[in-house]
């Protein structure tokens, strides 16, 4: 749902962003999505989006991966390939990130995390 905030194109999403800030100050989200986006800068050579972003992560709250990130990471993966669930390594990073820290999820794609237990997650897209 960054990206979609970064886009500025929806604005159901900019209007849920703008309510959240409001309660936060400051959005927050996990590593991994900071390179997921960085990674798509540099593929595409947008060294003024790339410089713009990094300045958005400045005032952002970026949770690191950790040992204990790393390690819910792991269990999500050994429950989802159990049982034939999504088990993409990036997306379970992501979500044991917001399980340590306590935070939803906000996502557009609902299914690769709704099987999670204990996981809020939403999608700002829609309405609730």
């Amino acid at each position: 749902m960054l990206s979609e905030m970064l886009k500025r194109r929806d604005p159901a999403v900019m209007q849920k962003a703008a309510g959240y800030l409001s309660i936060h100050q400051r959005l927050a989200f996990s590593a991994m999505t900071r390179y997921e986006i960085r990674r798509g800068y540099l593929l595409r050579k947008a060294a003024a989006r790339l410089s713009r972003f990094d300045l958005f992560c400045g005032r952002s709250t970026v949770f690191p991966i950790t040992d204990d990130v790393l390690d819910r990471t792991a269990e999500l993966w050994a429950d989802a390939r159990s049982r034939g669930l999504p088990d993409n390594d990036a997306d379970l990073i992501i979500a044991a990130t917001a399980l340590i820290e306590n935070r939803t999820l906000v996502t557009g794609n609902l299914a690769h995390f709704s099987w999670i237990t204990g996981m809020v997650v939403e999608d700002w897209r829609v309405s609730p």
